[in-house]
């Protein structure tokens, strides 16, 4: 019969708005001892369906198998261990469940317990999703790479320049040459909000790339500020060709064929 203060604590935790479960890792294949309302509201699944049985009923075809592997290493170990999963209600539906699960010694029956706690964060987690989404399509809005001609191609730069979009741009570039006909590479540089000598130097990075892959690159929007602060890069990088602006750079294209 439960005390006072257990019928208390049980009222206290079916009142939370999360899922709670109480495990038994004594038990064979550690099972579930407890649930609170929350975790019934959660997954759509009664006490008598879930009592007795393991929580991996909640794991599906898009459940992270590289999450179920941290999760077991932890109760191995008898460690905490936090993240996000994919997980399954009773009717199917996936939702993001933010786990946390602590182990709990009970000193009066000298054992251990694991308490989970389960929380739907799919809205959370598809706002994440969608913002990533947007911020690399603006990413690839903003490094277009645009063929102008049979024999050459521009790749214009518009606001600021950090090393993760340089990054991506160096990946993207390096899949359209590998099958790329143009010989020649325009590098836009007049869209840029700020520009310097670091940010130049990576763009005689992508030069290096473009030269093993057989493409010659050249840099078009120089300022003559610009070409007093980096003249001392160019002379030591192949001796990259540099024009005012992109027509400038087609010309001279034009002028070699």
């Amino acid at each position: 019969m439960l005390t006072k203060k257990q019928t208390l604590f049980e009222e206290a935790i079916n009142h939370t708005r999360v899922g709670v479960t109480i495990t038994d890792p004594s038990e064979k294949d550690n099972p579930i001892i407890f649930a609170n309302d929350g975790f019934h509201q959660l997954t759509g699944y009664t006490s008598e369906e879930i009592i007795g049985k393991n929580c991996r009923f909640l794991q599906g075809k898009k459940t992270s198998k590289e999450s179920v592997n941290q999760i077991r290493s932890a109760l191995e170990n008898t460690e905490r261990v936090e993240l996000q999963l994919f997980n399954y209600k009773k009717d199917g539906t996936g939702f993001w469940n933010e786990l946390s699960i602590d182990p709990v010694w009970i000193e009066e029956e000298q054992k251990t317990y694991f308490i989970g706690i389960q929380k739907d964060v799919t809205q959370e987690k598809e706002k994440t999703q969608m913002l990533e989404k947007t911020l690399h399509e603006i990413d690839t809005i903003s490094t277009p790479i645009v063929p102008v001609t049979d024999n050459a191609l521009v790749l214009p730069l518009i606001g600021n320049f950090t090393d993760k979009r340089f990054d991506s741009m160096s990946t993207r570039l390096s899949l359209y040459l590998e099958s790329a006909e143009e010989d020649y590479i325009i590098i836009d540089l007049s869209g840029l909000y700020e520009m310097d000598t670091y940010v130049v130097s990576r763009f005689f990075q992508i030069s290096q790339l473009a030269s093993l892959m057989g493409k010659e690159t050249i840099l078009s929007g120089i300022s003559p500020n610009l070409a007093l602060k980096t003249a001392g890069i160019v002379d030591t990088v192949n001796k990259i060709h540099t024009f005012a602006n992109v027509k400038s750079a087609l010309k001279f294209i034009n002028s070699l064929s």
